[in-house]
């Protein structure tokens, strides 16, 4: 079950895409976290969908914005979603496939980040222990040597929230305490960010709009579960029948009609007289 608007916290995809909407606080939150410059926000596409085939799996990002020369996708997890490095290598796919026209030549791929904010730490070593690093940060190097770099202008990096007291960066320690307790640093930046949730929950367009969106939401999930039901039971049908039971028992049995089944197994509807 979703949270009630009231539980809403930044960490949270709903508010944290509400706050983020906000091109200075983006901003703000990528230069503290990733050490870059940005000159601009173009526009911070809340859940942006890229989806460049039918037949792919489409990504919804969190917050997925351009700069002059950069692409940068922000994502908050409050709950760590499965197979994380995965993850970020579709996403990474994904964004260049959205930011390569065709037949430009592979030069004109802008940088690219791809920015997770965790609750909890997101790797664990082979004896399955938390490593405990406040921050992750990954780039394509030479396994034989590590000095020579890819260059493919890819960054990925992970910040673990859960282990802020080890952060050095007293900037960054004090929104990695906010985002893993929910209580503001002394630091303005995290006041901030507070303020602008509470200003979102008094706003009774806020209100509507986020349980607009977890109807939509359950909607999707009950049609999906509904085409499932109705896909095992096509099946089920074929199997049954597959196997030597009757058009009559396998109606019965899965409640449809015979004609229902007889369509599934495509056996001839006998015409009555």
């Amino acid at each position: 079950m979703p949270k009630s608007f009231d539980e809403l916290t930044f960490a949270d995809d709903w508010m944290f895409q509400k706050v983020m909407h906000n091109p200075e606080i983006c901003a703000e939150l990528i230069e503290r976290l990733l050490h870059i410059r940005v000159d601009h926000v173009e526009f911070p596409e809340l859940e942006k969908a890229i989806a460049p085939y039918y037949t792919s799996k489409g990504v919804r990002l969190d917050v997925y914005l351009k700069d002059s020369d950069k692409v940068i996708d922000i994502e908050c997890q409050a709950n760590l979603k499965p197979a994380i490095g995965k993850r970020t290598r579709y996403y990474q796919s994904m964004i260049d496939i959205d930011n390569l026209m065709k037949g430009e030549p592979y030069e004109k791929l802008k940088e690219s980040y791809i920015l997770f904010i965790c609750k909890d730490d997101p790797f664990k070593d082979e004896k399955n222990q938390y490593y405990g690093l406040p921050c992750y940060t990954f780039q394509n190097v030479c396994t034989e040597k590590n000095s020579v770099k890819l260059n493919d202008k890819t960054i990925k990096v992970l910040y673990n929230a859960s282990a802020y007291e080890k952060e050095e960066n007293p900037l960054i320690r004090s929104f990695l305490h906010f985002i893993s307790t929910n209580e503001p640093g002394e630091d303005d930046f995290s006041n901030r960010l507070s303020r602008l949730v509470d200003v979102y929950k008094d706003d009774e367009q806020s209100r509507s709009d986020y349980l607009a969106m977890n109807l939509h939401d359950h909607d999707i999930r009950y049609e999906a579960l509904a085409e499932g039901a109705q896909q095992k039971a096509v099946e089920a049908a074929k199997s049954f029948y597959a196997n030597g039971a009757s058009i009559e028992l396998i109606a019965k049995s899965l409640h449809m009609s015979e004609e229902q089944v007889k369509e599934i197994v495509k056996e001839p509807v006998t015409q009555q007289t």
